[in-house]
């Protein structure tokens, strides 16, 4: 590749002085074996590492000008013959045809690059399969998580670590020595059993991410149901007015606030359900049970889905006078007080309701956004652990009193107004403020200092029920041992 940014090294040669444990890797002769898109990209990264490269190839000729310049693209056979540490950049289903090659391949390290179309799809994992195939071979699995994009562009565009696993520990080390030359992170997954758990990771679609989606999805059905019940099918039922042009921004706008609102209560729930566990059976060390131990796992997820709902209830609340309904409603609304001879409309109370309403919303959003921010990894990474704790507990909780005060001051007074009951329902905002309230109410409750203390002893490892030894001094001035319970 001439005249573009792989025409030179991107990263340059990883230093491996002072570290006894790497040795130079960079200047060896390395093979691939394939011509497809993977194979192309690490023929090119390996180059401009610092290696030779050998690529074997069905078709030599016709292939050639798909690769750099610098590597040399033969045969198979004579591609195998020159080097002792192969890439296998090839399809589960052609590794039979490398089978003729079975003696030139005795002795050498296969790193077998390939992924399934399907999770679990074979009974035993790609590079296993290899192994079975060439038991004379050193088969190590590697570089199968890593895009052809990536190694085109660099570890500095994409995820710089290499899941490796092999039963064989001398060539897993060359494997993870080649692996940090080309500017990647090798990570030692263990023996050759691993290699399935590594295919499947590439084909998992947001794995952490499924629960806190359908969560989301569910809320957001409930409360738009809600709303529409409220905002259009009531009015329709009542006053025969036909208000479906709410459906798009209104209803949708009223239902992102209040996804958002109970998904950020949500993060700090089962921190409070955890405590109260702690404090009921007055032990750190007892499980805690599946559900809550899943949904402690989650927490990052559902907020960062909060914090993209209170995004775009933002920009939808930001959109709302430039609809063409809002526009008729205000000219009707200027007509209605010209023929009754309206002067001034001024309404102190509203005035200050929405600017208030306004201003906190804004902060809580602002808080949202660091919070968001802080829980990328490359931000976390550069946190200490008490600067990332103050983030994410301390401000995110003031974020979630925020948010309260944000849903209080548009409230208001409408909750006392039967009008706002359509079907005796009552406005959504006060159904929202029930866990959020709940999590606020604990949060005091755990920070009085009798009950603050008590759980700071059992997260530093008191137990409750647990006896310990103590000497008395007696009279005479000897001493005896006793038992009393810690919790005395």
């Amino acid at each position: 590749m001439s005249g573009g940014d792989m025409a030179k090294p991107l990263l340059g040669h990883r230093s491996t002085e002072g570290d006894p444990s790497v040795t130079p890797a960079a200047g060896r002769t390395v093979g691939v074996l394939g011509s497809g898109d993977f194979a192309r990209s690490l023929a090119i990264r390996l180059v401009c590492s610092g290696f030779k490269v050998v690529v074997g190839s069905r078709n030599p000729k016709r292939k050639a000008g798909l690769f750099p310049s610098a590597a040399e693209v033969t045969f198979q056979a004579e591609a195998v013959k020159k080097t002792d540490v192969i890439f296998v950049a090839v399809f589960r289903e052609h590794y039979s045809t490398l089978c003729d090659l079975a003696d030139v391949l005795a002795g050498k390290i296969l790193v077998d690059v390939s992924n399934n179309t399907e999770i679990n799809h074979h009974k035993e994992s790609n590079a296993e399969y290899l192994a079975s195939l060439f038991p004379a071979c050193a088969v190590v699995k590697g570089f199968n998580v890593i895009s052809a994009w990536t190694l085109q562009s660099g570890a500095r565009d994409g995820n710089k670590q290499v899941l490796i696993c092999s039963n064989n520990q001398e060539a897993k080390r060359t494997v993870a020595e080649i692996a940090q030359v080309m500017g990647f992170t090798p990570v030692d997954m263990g023996c050759m059993s691993s290699a399935c758990e590594i295919e499947n990771i590439p084909l998992r679609l947001l794995p952490a991410w499924k629960i806190p989606i359908f969560l989301a999805l569910g809320l957001f059905l409930c409360f738009f149901t809600y709303n529409l019940i409220r905002q259009v099918i009531h009015p329709y039922i009542r006053e025969q007015k036909n208000k479906l042009y709410k459906i798009p921004i209104e209803v949708v706008n009223t239902t992102l606030p209040c996804v958002a609102y109970v998904m950020l209560s949500l993060v700090y729930l089962p921190g409070v359900l955890a405590a109260c566990s702690q404090l009921y059976y007055g032990t750190k060390y007892r499980r805690f049970p599946d559900w809550l131990d899943q949904w402690l796992q989650h927490r990052k997820q559902i907020g960062l889905l909060s914090f993209f709902c209170a995004a775009l209830h933002a920009v939808y609340s930001f959109c709302l006078p430039m609809r063409r309904s809002h526009r008729y409603q205000l000219i009707e609304t200027a007509v209605k007080q010209a023929l009754e001879k309206k002067m001034n409309i001024w309404v102190e109370e509203e005035v200050w309701r929405m600017e208030i309403y306004i201003s906190v919303g804004i902060i809580a959003l602002g808080l949202l956004s660091l919070l968001a921010i802080t829980s990328l990894p490359s931000i976390a990474n550069s946190l200490n652990w008490r600067e990332f704790s103050f983030i994410q507990s301390t401000l995110g909780f003031i974020a979630l009193v925020i948010s309260t005060l944000h849903t209080l001051t548009y409230g208001w007074s409408r909750a006392f107004d039967e009008n706002q009951y359509k079907f005796y329902l009552p406005p959504t905002y006060t159904l929202t403020l029930l866990v959020p309230c709940t999590v606020i109410l604990a949060k005091v409750i755990f920070s009085l200092p009798c009950i603050q203390q008590r759980l700071l002893r059992i997260r530093r490892g008191w137990e409750k029920g647990r006896y310990v030894k103590f000497v008395l001094p007696r009279a005479t001035g000897e001493y005896s041992s006793g038992e009393t319970s810690s919790n005395v």
